[in-house]
């Protein structure tokens, strides 16, 4: 747990207005497999939340004279990470949408009612999906967006056009956000701009990955993007029409710092 305030912190003293929950691939169907009931489950993915608060808590401490609170999002990850088989950059499952519906529902409820500000969807890499949660969703009170993880810059992973899953979400009454993330950042300006003609009503989120490569073989990664080379890189997301930009894998704190200076 100290460990997890320690690097939420890191986060925050970079300059992030929004830190996402350590729950991406949380589940009560994981944490069964370690021999966890569903209710040590919940308590866990509760407790990421007290952690998250914990951590903002201290850095307001430390900040008295800044003038936000800053966000946090309770990372609700899709079905393919709770397989941790890299499934979520394809999102082809082989699974009906009742079961990914009997997936979603109980952890919606739960983080709905806990005291994240915001849910986060991430990296949703099918249609499929984006419909279950879509239905889902609308039950709840907590605003969320929802972000895709592509292939290029056109589709999401399962190949379906970013056009189609976001225009799910155009009028939806509790999603106040569409964008992608986890996505090679070279895609992001052009998926924004699609994204922005199909969704107008809604706030753009981008925050992809760093442009390093992921092997589900070894867990390792390869290539590097150095943090001015994303900070370039968000002022063209901004340009596109992003309104809330920041990272996703292996974006450390010094690439949010010189993200936050070459915006502000």
């Amino acid at each position: 747990p100290e460990a997890i305030v320690e690097a939420t912190r890191a986060y925050l003293d970079a300059g992030a207005e929004c830190v996402a929950t350590v729950t991406y691939q949380a589940s009560r169907e994981g944490f069964a497999t370690l021999g966890l009931s569903a209710d040590e489950a919940d308590e866990l993915m509760n407790l990421s939340v007290d952690l998250a608060i914990r951590a903002r808590n201290e850095f307001l401490a430390a900040n008295p004279g800044i003038d936000y609170v800053p966000f946090i999002a309770a990372s609700i990850g899709p079905y393919g990470a709770m397989l941790h088989d890299g499934s979520e950059y394809e999102g082809k499952y082989g699974v009906p949408g009742v079961t990914l519906r009997e997936f979603h529902e109980a952890r919606l409820k739960l983080f709905d009612a806990s005291e994240a500000d915001i849910l986060a969807l991430e990296t949703v890499p099918s249609r499929l999906e984006a419909e279950v949660l879509a239905e889902l969703l609308t039950d709840c009170d907590t605003l969320a967006w929802i972000s895709f993880s592509c292939c290029d810059d056109t589709h999401i992973s399962d190949g379906t056009p970013i056009t189609e899953v976001v225009t799910l979400f155009d009028d939806h009454p509790t999603v106040f956000a569409v964008g992608v993330n986890c996505t090679p950042p070279q895609f992001v300006p052009e998926l924004v701009r699609k994204i922005r003609a199909a969704a107008p009503a809604k706030s753009i989120i981008a925050y992809p990955n760093s442009g390093e490569v992921y092997s589900v073989e070894d867990n390792s990664w390869s290539g590097t993007v150095t943090p001015g080379d994303c900070a370039n890189a968000a002022l063209a997301w901004i340009e596109a029409g992003a309104s809330i930009v920041g990272g996703c894998c292996r974006m450390g704190p010094e690439h949010i710092r010189a993200m936050r200076d070459a915006i502000t």
